[in-house]
């Protein structure tokens, strides 16, 4: 049985959703605002997050960030009539598996949920737009949810996450080759990452898991993330 928090001023749709997922075999909690629900995850441990956008005193994004420094291995999702509101893309920032739409499309809902993994969170250094958002997806798919950088210099503002892993481009803007390596591993000592490059490899700041030379198998690259989430999982578990 998994366990998971509804956060929505709205205590009639909360309720709604609640049933269906409780129908499903699984526990719900519900809270009608951000301080309710960081009182909960202080005292329990949820598998997934799911989070209205738009909330009297603290919005969801404020409230994911708050809630990542309390638990960051929690998977958390936003739900939000406003699919347009400024405040979405700092949401993004904390590591969302996924931004869905007010009604909620259950089918949707219902298979994030299955796939959800606590601590799967992983990191993407890469400044081809295209290339990063694919990634994601494929990785969501999976039950992974990403935070992403295009730069190194984004690799700074990255928020309070605590990733299993890292993607990252050999060569993006900002500084020489590896720079954004050296940065992450400064930031999370140990990191496991994943090179991947178009150009030809040369020394790293360290040695990283594997490298992909682009155009590569997204499945195979999958299958190293697995691998990765695995060892994560048994040496939490140690």
């Amino acid at each position: 049985m998994r366990r998971y928090l509804i956060v929505d001023d709205n205590r009639q749709f909360a309720e709604n959703l609640a049933e269906i997922l409780r129908d499903q075999g699984d526990a719900v909690s519900i809270a009608e605002g951000g301080r309710e629900a960081i009182a909960l995850v202080e005292q329990a441990r949820f598998d997934a997050l799911l989070t209205d956008m738009r909330m009297p005193l603290m919005g969801g994004a404020e409230l994911v960030h708050e809630i990542r420094r309390i638990d960051p291995g929690v998977s958390a999702m936003v739900i939000t009539a406003h699919v347009g509101d400024g405040a979405l893309e700092a949401a993004r920032r904390e590591g969302l598996l996924a931004v869905l739409p007010k009604p909620v499309p259950v089918a949707r809902l219902l298979e994030l949920l299955a796939a959800a993994r606590r601590e799967g969170l992983v990191v993407i250094v890469e400044d081809d737009q295209k290339l990063s958002d694919n990634l994601c997806e494929v990785l969501r798919t999976r039950g992974f949810a990403a935070v992403t950088a295009a730069s190194v210099l984004e690799t700074e503002r990255l928020g309070p996450v605590r990733p299993f892993c890292a993607l990252v481009d050999l060569r993006v803007p900002g500084g020489p080759d590896g720079e954004a390596m050296r940065r992450l591993a400064l930031r999370y000592p140990g990191l496991p990452m994943l090179v991947m490059t178009g150009v030809h490899p040369g020394a790293t700041p360290m040695a990283p898991e594997a490298f992909f030379r682009k155009p590569f198998d997204t499945s195979a690259l999958l299958a190293a993330v697995e691998r990765l989430h695995a060892a994560h999982v048994a040496g939490s578990a140690a």
